[in-house]
């Protein structure tokens, strides 16, 4: 009898999943394992950001922002623009309240990229914008269709390796312009989505379209960047998103010890590599000269606690919705305070000071 009841009752559950399926978009894990959860209210060495953006849209909002930075131990913010012109004359303006607790990067004008003379107008915007404060250029963006990220006009077809793009990272090293560029994206997002696709959370919005004509695969966008850095020795680059190698890190490990003028910033990558502590740890610890703090996530109080507690803490396998709309459970890397100090400050200080 009362294998007859459960055996009813399965065949009920059952009927009721079928009837309402759950949904992948409504997946909402909570972890079961009682593991020590670590609250980081503040970084255990003073913090340069190196990625972040305009998020403050008014003196206001900067002002919440610095008491937010105060608060969590980070002393100066690298604001990427993208921008030219007078829109970056503009926020730069706004953020010159602060001017030791943001460095702002300008991007690089495009417009007539595809015109006979274009670079020479560019190396002289580039120079204004040098003039009236920025710092650098950045953040440049090439998903495969060419450099699409900086104002007011899309490069496409044209990457960071285009003899045009020469006259422009020349003078950027003479002008001590470090260049943060985007390549790729992480590599989920160029596999089918399937059943068998690691961030099928993601694809259908975050896919790459890998069918649309003159799209570079993601080893090709690697190359272009690790062309660029060749061939431009006294120019410093900075890889964003470890140059979007969270799946195999080894690739961008390779390149840093390749070339003394790339770094690597850590920004909105930390739901990437927090699902693989030990790999991630290890590449941490093999290059921890060449990494840098970053963000790039806003600037809630709550988005700087996320990062301290991957980064500081042994914390396991606990979820992150407000940032993170992955399945993957995340944990702590529990860097030594030497690594920290490093990537938290000092390498930063070597690229901006």
């Amino acid at each position: 009898m009362k294998t007859y009841f459960i055996t009813i009752f399965v065949a009920y559950v059952q009927l009721v999943v079928a009837q309402n399926p759950i949904l992948l978009k409504d997946y909402d894990p909570v972890s079961i394992y009682k593991s020590t959860k670590t609250s980081i209210k503040k970084a255990k060495f003073p913090i340069i950001d190196m990625h972040s953006h305009p998020y403050a849209m008014s003196e206001i909002d900067i002002d919440v922002w610095v008491k937010t930075m105060d608060k969590k131990g980070v002393q100066k913010t690298i604001i990427l623009t993208y921008q030219t012109g007078k829109a970056f004359d503009s926020i730069y303006a706004m953020y010159a309240k602060y001017p030791n607790r943001f460095d702002i990067w300008c991007g690089f004008d495009f417009t007539g990229y595809d015109q006979k003379g274009w670079s020479k107008k560019a190396v002289k915007e580039l120079e204004r914008c040098y003039k009236v404060g920025a710092k650098g250029v950045g953040e440049l963006g090439d998903k495969g269709e060419g450099l699409l990220y900086c104002k007011p006009t899309p490069a496409y077809g044209m990457h960071i390796n285009d003899i045009r793009m020469k006259p422009l990272i020349k003078k950027c090293g003479e002008l001590n312009m470090p260049i943060n560029i985007h390549v790729a994206e992480p590599y989920w997002m160029y596999l089918p989505a399937d059943v068998h696709n690691d961030g099928l959370m993601n694809a259908k919005t975050w896919g790459i379209d890998t069918t649309k004509a003159n799209m570079l695969s993601h080893q090709e966008l690697i190359n272009t960047l690790e062309q660029a850095v060749k061939e431009n020795p006294k120019t410093t680059f900075i890889a964003c998103h470890f140059a979007n190698c969270s799946h195999d890190l080894s690739i961008i490990g390779n390149l840093l010890e390749t070339y003394d003028n790339l770094y690597a910033d850590i920004s909105a990558r930390y739901a990437e590599t927090a699902p693989v502590p030990r790999y991630t740890k290890a590449f941490y610890q093999k290059y921890q000269h060449k990494l840098l703090y970053g963000t790039d996530m806003g600037m809630k109080s709550s988005m700087y606690d996320v990062t301290l507690r991957i980064l500081e803490t042994e914390d396991e396998h606990f979820y992150e919705k407000e940032l993170f709309n992955y399945h993957w459970s995340l944990y702590g890397l529990g860097l030594e305070d030497t690594i920290l100090k490093k990537i938290y400050h000092e390498n930063a200080k070597k690229i901006i000071e």
